[in-house]
């Protein structure tokens, strides 16, 4: 189920850890964005209060229910149908937003689904997009209920 080529073990557990690496990666992109540029101060500040106040639970529940559904359907699933690029051009119109400020999110949904889709393609197994997905929703919902950026 989880498989794309029936590739070694060995090559499963290099591609979770990639996957943990890069989703490191895009959280450190993502505050990067949020403490250098005004566009992303602005877009924290409308996804704060687009999701309103989140508890540790709730993180938790919204981090492993979108990292597993959202990476079985577009890279289990649409990206052997609609290829890498068409996959991830879907997944970033899944994250455009109700303002031109969202765009940014849009276009690294993009990146994120293409980087994601190649993990998949590298390592033959969905664990490692997974993992990347989960840290950075995981870490990003985290960030946004607990930092308030008047």
């Amino acid at each position: 189920m989880w498989r794309a080529g029936g590739r070694e073990d060995p090559q499963v557990l290099l591609g979770t850890a990639a996957g943990l690496l890069i989703g490191l990666g895009f959280v450190f992109a993502s505050r990067f964005a949020t403490h250098r540029f005004e566009w992303g101060r602005a877009l924290h500040r409308d996804l704060r209060a687009l999701l309103g106040p989140l508890h540790g639970t709730e993180i938790l529940v919204l981090a492993v229910a979108s990292a597993i559904g959202e990476e079985i359907f577009f890279r289990g699933a649409l990206l052997p149908a609609v290829g890498l690029w068409g996959s991830s051009a879907i997944f970033a119109l899944l994250h455009v937003g109700p303002k031109a400020r969202f765009l940014p999110w849009t276009f690294s949904s993009f990146v994120a689904g293409a980087v994601f889709g190649q993990l998949f393609l590298w390592a033959g197994d969905l664990s490692g997009p997974v993992v990347a997905h989960f840290t950075v929703n995981a870490l990003n919902l985290r960030y946004l209920s607990r930092t308030d950026l008047k």
